[in-house]
């Protein structure tokens, strides 16, 4: 009898790159791709109450919080920019998660401080979102926006008063330094070290969109601090 030396024609092809681990930064962004709109309220009793993480961006009108958000989930209409700056006035929520099953929350809180908005809605919204930030039970971290050239304004300061005592409780939070790409290296450094020591014990990140920069470090941070009992694989060997 003839032994068939030829291996088997089911034997299964040898592993490739493609078969390796995905990295920390490419399971954290494909999870954020995953956003999709859920509900909008222009008032806070009109949200609906959910178990769910929730990672709330706010910040001063025309600070890039639309196109970070929209960057960051590689949608590039998710998030809203108005060309009126400060007339998107409702609070919207983006659900996150594979597989059709919503495992996180991203609320776009509306933009404050552009001058053009009249004084009694910027009074109102203020209200409505010191009362969100306080109150929403299940609130998990706040991520705000903040162009470095200008540093942080008076109602930034009044928001970061406002989550102090939450933040100090456990609840994460993260300067996002955008339109870093205006800045030379020297100027970003040096945003940074300031912003730090304002940020009262929060992250703080450079951010820029057309440079693709910090994109990965704070889509890793969102997708950890969404899943705090889990761990994001470790990064694979550069190619």
């Amino acid at each position: 009898m003839t032994t068939n030396t030829n291996p088997p024609a089911s034997a299964p092809p040898p592993a490739t790159k493609d078969s390796a681990p995905k990295d920390a930064a490419t399971v954290a962004l494909g999870w954020l791709h995953t956003a999709k709109f859920l509900t909008t309220a222009p008032q806070l009793h009109f949200l609906p109450a959910l178990e769910v993480p929730e990672i709330a961006f706010v910040g001063r009108s025309n600070a890039g919080k639309s196109t970070c958000i929209n960057t960051l989930t590689q949608q590039k209409q998710l998030a809203f920019a108005s060309k009126r700056p400060g007339r998107t006035q409702h609070i919207n929520l983006f659900s996150v998660g594979k597989q059709g099953v919503t495992d996180a929350v991203l609320t776009d809180l509306p933009g404050y401080g552009y001058a053009a908005v009249p004084k009694a809605d910027k009074i109102r919204w203020q209200q409505v979102m010191a009362n969100y930030l306080v109150t929403r039970e299940n609130l998990k971290a706040i991520v705000l926006m903040c162009d470095p050239r200008h540093g942080l304004t008076e109602l930034d300061e009044i928001l970061l008063d406002v989550v102090r005592p939450r933040v100090e409780e456990g609840l994460k939070f993260l300067v996002v330094l955008t339109k870093a790409d205006k800045l030379t290296r020297v100027e970003q450094n040096k945003a940074l070290s300031i912003m730090k020591l304002q940020a009262g014990g929060g992250e703080v990140r450079l951010f820029s969109a057309p440079k693709r920069q910090g994109i990965d470090e704070v889509a890793m941070l969102l997708w950890q601090w969404a899943h705090p009992a889990d761990k994001l694989p470790a990064a694979g060997p550069a190619a």
